[in-house]
């Protein structure tokens, strides 16, 4: 029955990116302050039909007509509201999540609104055709990061009926590995990029980014260019190999953090990585997508 009804929820209330709130996804009931006002409509009328007093039936049906006119207003504060969500492919263990959510209206209307993910209440209003909120989220662990149920709602105007919906979005995000600190990093990257010089193989042009402990002097004095000497064990040096079965600790998830801190430094460097897992391995290069890549890896390993 919990399987079921879940079903029913994901399907009734999922937004991939886009969704537009209609009369199906709202639901609308008496709220809190509500039932006292309900209270007061059942003794005014039993108070006018028992005394046959036709102000007090009078009253009794002016606050029920308030009471109706809320559902209405109340409801009209969802109704038509197109939301759209962004969420980031990846985020990082000790790092807030933030989840875009932009909302848009076709002619712009004063909306009142609550958002309430992970205990977190968000209270705006919306009075253009789009506005921007950011949802800060917290991930605990790491891996992929079970995304809070949302909920949308509003009291407006007085307090008396609650309409709400809910968003169970089903973009996906995969928390990768905090980062070790910058030290430890460092001291690694010396490690796993350092050349030991043995057999000379060849000369190579000069390109920009080639330390000048390579270069060969002895050519540039001739006036015959600018070389680089290249050794028989010497690795790429503008490449640096982020390699699981080298990070010096026995810790599974510790090797995993090492690495997350290569590739930060790898990035603030601007120097090209390749990344090698047990089961995975991600090939040399250096943009958003390739990093955001090597992210997801780790956290998947």
């Amino acid at each position: 029955m919990q399987f079921q009804f879940q079903k029913w929820f994901a399907q009734r209330f999922e937004v991939a990116h886009l969704k537009t709130l209609g009369q199906r996804e709202i639901l609308i009931f008496v709220h809190q302050q509500g039932f006292l006002y309900l209270i007061l409509i059942l003794i005014t009328f039993v108070a006018g039909i028992n005394y046959a007093n036709n102000l007090i039936l009078g009253f009794c049906f002016l606050i029920s007509a308030v009471l109706c006119t809320s559902f209405y207003l109340t409801f009209k504060q969802l109704h038509q509201l197109q939301i759209e969500i962004y969420c980031p492919e990846v985020g990082e263990l000790g790092q807030d999540v933030i989840i875009k959510i932009l909302i848009k209206q076709q002619e712009p209307m004063s909306r009142y609104l609550q958002i309430k993910a992970q205990n977190q209440l968000y209270q705006i209003r919306v009075d253009q055709k789009q506005q921007q909120i950011e949802l800060v989220l917290e991930a605990s662990k790491r891996g992929k990061f079970e995304l809070p149920r949302i909920q949308i709602f509003s009291t407006y105007p007085f307090g008396l009926v609650r309409a709400w919906s809910y968003l169970s979005i089903q973009q996906e995000i995969w928390i990768a590995p905090q980062a070790l600190a910058l030290m430890l990093e460092q001291q690694y990257l010396a490690y796993v990029s350092h050349d030991e010089i043995e057999e000379f193989r060849e000369l190579r042009a000069f390109q920009e980014g080639d330390s000048l402990q390579a270069v060969s002097w002895k050519h540039m004095a001739r006036g015959q260019g600018l070389f680089i000497k290249v050794f028989e064990n010497q690795r790429d040096q503008h490449v640096i190999e982020i390699d699981y079965a080298r990070i010096p600790c026995g810790d599974h998830e510790q090797k995993l953090c090492w690495m997350m801190a290569l590739i930060e430094l790898c990035e603030q460097q601007q120097r090209p990585f390749s990344l090698y897992l047990p089961k995975q391995q991600l090939e040399s290069d250096l943009n958003e997508a390739h990093s955001i890549l090597a992210r997801k890896l780790l956290a998947q390993a």
